[in-house]
């Protein structure tokens, strides 16, 4: 078990946390989350013990083996396999097996087994030292965005791995499907603190908002109480016969605390300008092939019609060609046969990772996305900025000091700059955070042209894709459905291989006998009936209680009122009376607080319950 006490870590003056205290129990799952720059990557160095904090203690049973995988390349052996062995613990060096399987899951092929590990591409060379770290079967095994050079079959293969991880794991990532699935508590970074809560991220972000709503409603209704004995205090205290009730007043002011109101979190918040497009098919390919080596053709005679409206996705591994087709589409890129048709009215917006090159570093973020369409002006441009994350003086800042994600979020604001009516994304998700990847979602989702993406995150796809392009082993094809029903119907022919290899698993397969839709309905009807039964009493006791707190805070105003008037008249039985109602009647609306909040953590954890039984049948 690992556990920090009372700990504190900053930069430059400012704490990324503070006073943080929290325990990794045995076989514990965490999924870590919170804002790009809040600390996460920081956490997981203090735990790896690369950093130490400002003030208190991380504690690490004695022997105890942590893995933690580093961006850092550095290779010493001759052949993959060889530089992956060195994982493994040394009662298992002859364990080859082992590391092959790992490989392979990852993507690498038998015959990159025996390749010099220099040779692949960085992120390839990420996998490698995630497959060296997965090898030495660490007792915690700390994963920091490890998807983000995946592709979407090997995230399902880590998935499935995650899933069955016998000891500790902490993870971090933006794709919230992979760490629901997998993690059993979340670990949040807010405001400076550390909440850890058991389930999934859906329940964690919905108890953060329902307490902070309550917060903001007892800071309300505290701020109007302190006014309202000001009030009374400013006007008596030179009443000698109120002197007692004064000064019980001054007491009570004095006890209260008092709640600063909450600073608003930047979050992306944006949408994308549509331009209207009267066709049928704005973009379409004839007949097209594509390649860099002639021995092996990406793209071969593809065909494809895209529906005005549509949602098509870009699914497959790495290397099959998928930014190549986007690039053919976007126009970027001729095909070597065949042709790709934009219709007339056609405006694209193109988000592609390599496009961060082509921004101008001694320009400010504001000139980048004034110089992106003429008719944007510059409180537009700032509007923009403010959306992507760059508020105020930071709108200013120069490319060249900006990170990679922070280059990319400029990429996202040129393209919302420009009336579109297509847009082709490759991996938009990169470089983002949860909360960014939740708006990007909402934007496309609400976005009222055609969308052609790329992405690996399953999410997106059972959210959006209406269409699949699928890159599969060495051919690329036009899938009509959703992604759920290419699952159903077709799957990932690498997971079958790979089932293969693996006899239980297979017999596990093949012995679950797959729902049907019907009956995926039918359990699905059954537990929004059961939801309904159970949540309806708190329902009930929420309106209720809110009611019943209404009617206190008018009953409370009116006493305030009459004693204004007592007081005036120095009528001071009606004083003496009327107070000991208000307190009465204050005391019994500050329970009514309590009992609410109360009533919201019980519907807050019932729905996060039945959400994710309804979020286990449609994955």
């Amino acid at each position: 078990m690992i556990s920090m006490e009372n700990l504190t870590k900053g930069y430059g003056g400012q704490n990324l946390f503070e006073g943080v205290n929290f325990k990794l129990n045995p076989r514990e799952r965490i999924g870590l989350v919170g804002r790009n720059g809040y600390g996460k990557t920081t956490l997981f160095r203090l735990i790896a013990q690369e950093e130490s904090p400002d003030s208190g203690a991380v504690t690490i049973p004695k022997g105890y083996r942590m893995g933690y995988v580093k961006q850092h390349i550095v290779f010493t052996e001759e052949t993959l396999l060889q530089e992956a062995m060195k994982g493994l613990q040394e009662n298992e060096q002859d364990a080859a097996w082992k590391v092959e399987k790992i490989l392979a899951g990852l993507g690498f092929s038998q015959a990159d087994l025996h390749k010099n590990p220099g040779v692949f591409s960085g992120g390839f060379q990420v996998r490698i030292n995630l497959a060296k770290v997965i090898a030495s079967e660490p007792d915690l095994l700390l994963l920091d965005e490890p998807t983000n050079y995946l592709d979407i079959t090997s995230i399902r293969w880590v998935e499935r791995f995650l899933i069955n991880w016998p000891r500790e794991l902490m993870l971090i990532t933006h794709n919230r499907g992979l760490m629901d699935k997998i993690a059993t508590h979340i670990i949040g970074i807010h405001r400076g603190k550390l909440r850890k809560i058991p389930g999934t991220t859906g329940k964690y972000y919905a108890q953060i908002a329902q307490e902070e709503e309550i917060y903001e409603k007892t800071r309300l209704n505290d701020e109007r109480r302190q006014k309202e004995l000001d009030q009374f205090i400013s006007r008596f205290r030179a009443k000698a016969r109120l002197a007692n009730l004064v000064q019980s007043r001054v007491k009570t002011l004095q006890k209260m605390e008092k709640n600063e109101k909450l600073e608003k979190i930047k979050t992306l918040d944006f949408s994308f300008r549509s331009q209207p497009f009267a066709g049928k098919f704005p973009l379409s390919a004839s007949d097209v092939s594509f390649s860099y080596d002639q021995q092996a053709p990406l793209i071969r005679h593809l065909n494809l019609s895209i529906g005005t409206g549509e949602r098509v996705c870009v699914v497959g591994p790495n290397g099959k060609g998928k930014t190549t087709l986007l690039k053919l589409l976007a126009g970027t890129l001729a095909p070597q046969g065949g042709k790709v048709i934009s219709s007339q009215g056609v405006s694209i917006g193109f988000f592609e990772q390599t496009h961060i090159s082509r921004l101008v570093d001694s320009r400010t973020v504001e000139e980048e996305v004034l110089n992106a369409h003429a008719d944007i002006d510059r409180q537009q441009a700032r509007n923009i900025c403010g959306a992507m994350l760059f508020e105020g003086d930071d709108a200013l800042k120069k490319i060249n000091v900006l990170s990679g994600g922070e280059k990319s979020r400029v990429i996202l604001g040129k393209i919302l700059a420009r009336p579109v009516n297509l847009l082709i994304l490759d991996e938009p998700t990169n470089h983002l955070d949860m909360e960014s990847c939740d708006a990007l979602l909402a934007a496309l989702d609400n976005f009222e042209g055609t969308v052609v993406m790329v992405t690996h995150d399953e999410m997106f796809l059972h959210a959006l894709a209406q269409r699949l392009i699928i890159f599969d082993r060495e051919s690329v094809d036009v899938f009509e459905g959703s992604y759920q029903r290419f699952l159903e119907k077709r799957g990932w022919r690498d997971e079958d291989i790979a089932l293969k290899a693996e006899p239980n698993k297979a017999a596990e397969k093949r012995s679950q006998k797959e729902p049907t839709k019907k009956e995926m309905r039918r359990r699905r009807s059954e537990i929004i009936a059961e939801r309904s039964r159970v949540l309806k009493p708190y329902d009930g006791q929420v309106d209720r209680t809110e009611n019943k707190i209404a009617e206190l805070e008018t009953q409370l105003g009116d006493l305030n009122a009459a004693m204004i008037e007592a007081s005036t008249r120095q009528d001071s039985k009606r004083i003496v009376e009327l107070s000991k109602s208000i307190h009465h009647c204050q005391s019994e609306i500050n329970r009514l607080y309590d009992d609410l909040e109360a009533y919201h953590n019980i519907l807050s954890e019932k729905n996060a319950q039945f959400e994710e039984r309804l979020a286990q049948l449609e994955f």
